[in-house]
């Protein structure tokens, strides 16, 4: 059970209101728990979440390296809401399950690029400072641009941002329980 209430999605009024409506918007009508609780506590931070979001939506990772790297970055952190919406997610996406299974084990995929993208993640996850000249190099050989570095670099980010506020919360997962 989370940890801190939050009131009824419908009962909210004014930002936090409005930032309901903008997520009922994008995600088909309702209103995940975590988005939920960040709304209600500080509607900007949602309002930033999903800017940036949009600014990656609109950038030159596909969906599915999107969800690649927000998986595995849940995984690693130890988000069980967010390793069960990203699996989800993922699916809708076209990852097949046994793609997201791998991801979630750190194991190759059967795609070299999307194994390449796994590799480096969890080089990033792992380590601390600037990454050596052959991590670098082995992510631009993959087919990495400099452009979808810094996309990587902020779906990183954004992993990690909700992933620490579920483990503060206790979220209630709301996503179907990973198979």
């Amino acid at each position: 059970m989370s940890r801190i209430a939050i009131p009824a999605v419908e009962s909210a009024t004014g930002a936090t209101a409005d930032i309901y409506a903008r997520v009922k918007k994008l995600s088909g009508g309702r209103v995940p728990n975590t988005y939920a609780a960040l709304g209600h506590l500080i509607p900007a931070s949602l309002a930033a979440v999903l800017d940036a979001q949009g600014t990656l939506n609109a950038g030159n990772l596909s969906r599915q390296e999107h969800e690649t790297i927000k998986l595995l970055i849940s995984e690693k952190t130890g988000c069980d809401v967010c390793v069960a919406a990203h699996s989800f997610v993922g699916k809708l996406a076209g990852l097949p399950v046994d793609a997201l299974h791998a991801i979630r084990a750190g194991q190759p995929t059967g795609d070299a690029k999307r194994d390449a993208l796994v590799r480096f993640v969890s080089h990033l996850h792992a380590t601390s400072g600037t990454i050596s000249d052959d991590e670098f190099n082995a992510i631009r050989e993959a087919g990495y641009t400099d452009t979808q570095l810094a996309e990587i670099s902020l779906t990183i980010a954004l992993g990690i941002f909700t992933n620490t506020f579920n483990r503060i919360n206790g979220t209630d997962v709301d996503f179907p329980s990973v198979e």
